[in-house]
């Protein structure tokens, strides 16, 4: 019977799992495709999307960690059987990521018009452009990832991929239309032909609409499954300033601690193109193919995260336990799989993103690199997802600052400058880093499974 409901908890796990990770993996491929429409353009305005893309990410990835504090409030609830409640916390869900997107918008409009001070003036005007249409996005990416967090509790994951196919399809023409103007379109397309050509606001705006438009699916379940619930009319819809307060409590550590993350591997860049250019290039293939990996892993995590949540909320330690340790082991199976990969044809892999040759030699030690922290960094991300699932966020940030800044940052400065080993010594501090995080989470998350964990969601 044991080992029974350990395949079960396996099929459960996955089936979460996989559709997620196809969504992440979606949201980078809108980016790859932004990348190669811009290049088309010019390196000027390739350049100028990547400025603005980077200060948008920065604060919109502390954004999504807020919102994400919602996880653990619908799935306990839903392990309780508590589907008012549930419904509850995505209203308050809603506002939060509201009241989120209304600050981050105010400080991105500030840094949109304080660019100039990074220097690279002739790239100043059209990153202005860039950040401010593509912070019309913030709202609905938020609430997108509100949406997924009540559908995954109820494993109703389909919309996700729906939604991420037609995001990814809307983007492709969008770019072309919205980047190069619409004169080249067929007589049939009408008015559509009539849409000038936006340059790099173009790209900022088809992502903004693929954005609308993966809300809009996410809307038609979420209303469905209302009605075929049976939920109540009187279900609150309106602000509630005690429940905001809770899911911010529990959120705002998660956005830290995906900042501090995201601010690490951004230092390391930067660190990089100190060493030389060459080895900034071999930097960017390391990071881009390591974080197309990454995505499965993030999968694994969300899908930990209800797990684990619904086991709290049901007040069942075992299945807890259980469904942290199927997290952990699938965390490592994929993860190990995709380390033989770099370890085996790191220049191979190289190829599917350069072909250039001093770029693609410099990049294969790289690699070896990343063979070795994928299971660290696969078991860091589900070690943050089956904690959020419990509650207990503030420790995944102690846990980062701590492994990343305390011990990767000084482990990279001494091999990267100190020791000589450059840009390989960088991410060797790297991998020491996602390691200490790795080992940190694991042990508080067995720690914590020992006995019944409480759950943090208020009864309806």
């Amino acid at each position: 019977m044991r080992a029974a409901d350990y395949r079960r908890e396996f099929r459960e796990l996955f089936r979460l799992a996989a559709p997620v990770a196809a969504a992440q993996a979606g949201t980078q491929m809108m980016g790859l495709v932004d990348v190669a429409v811009l290049g088309r353009l010019g390196a000027r305005e390739l350049a100028a999307s990547g400025v603005g893309n980077a200060v948008f990410f920065a604060f919109s990835v502390i954004g999504t960690g807020i919102v994400l504090g919602i996880d653990p409030l619908v799935a306990q609830a839903v392990g309780a059987g508590d589907h008012v409640r549930a419904r509850r916390a995505l209203w308050q869900g809603v506002w939060l990521a509201i009241a989120v997107s209304v600050a981050l918008t105010l400080i991105l409009a500030l840094g949109a018009w304080m660019l100039p001070l990074v220097g690279a003036p002739e790239l100043t005007e059209e990153a202005r452009i860039f950040l401010l249409v593509r912070t019309t996005s913030l709202l609905p990416l938020l609430l997108f990832f509100v949406g997924r967090s009540y559908l995954q509790a109820y494993g109703r994951t389909r919309p996700l991929l729906v939604a991420m196919i037609a995001a990814n399809v809307l983007n492709f023409f969008g770019d072309l239309v919205l980047v190069f103007g619409g004169h080249s379109l067929p007589p049939w397309t009408g008015i559509l032909r009539r849409i000038p050509a936006l340059h790099v606001g173009g790209a900022a705006l088809a992502t903004t609409l693929c954005t609308i438009l993966e809300v809009l699916i996410l809307l038609v379940p979420l209303r469905k499954m209302s009605r075929a619930m049976g939920l109540p009319a009187h279900v609150d819809h309106r602000w509630n300033r005690r429940d905001v307060a809770q899911a911010f409590h529990i959120g705002l550590p998660i956005g830290l601690h995906m900042g501090a993350e995201v601010g690490i591997f951004a230092l390391v860049a930067l660190l990089a193109a100190r060493v030389g250019t060459l080895q900034l290039a071999a930097h960017q293939v390391a990071i881009g193919l390591a974080s197309f990996t990454f995505t499965i892993a993030l999968g694994i995590a969300a899908a930990g995260s209800v797990r684990v949540g619904i086991g709290v909320g049901a007040r069942d330690a075992l299945a807890t336990r259980r469904s942290g340790h199927i997290a952990f082991i699938g965390g490592a199976l994929v993860m190990g799989t995709s380390a033989a990969l770099f370890a085996l044809i790191p220049r191979s892999l190289a190829r599917l993103v350069t072909d250039q040759e001093n770029v693609i030699a410099t990049a294969v030690p790289l690699l070896l690199v990343v063979a070795v922290f994928q299971l660290s960094d696969g078991i860091q991300a589900v070690g943050a997802g089956v904690l959020r699932g419990a509650g207990d966020t503030k420790y995944t940030l102690y846990a980062n600052l701590f492994g990343h800044w305390c011990i990767g940052l000084p482990t990279a400065l001494l091999l990267g400058f100190a020791g000589g080993y450059g840009v390989v010594g960088l991410w060797w501090g790297l991998c020491t880093g996602l390691t200490v995080v790795a080992a940190l989470l694991f042990i508080r998350f067995e720690r914590l499974s020992r006995s019944t964990i409480e759950p943090v969601f208020n009864p309806s």
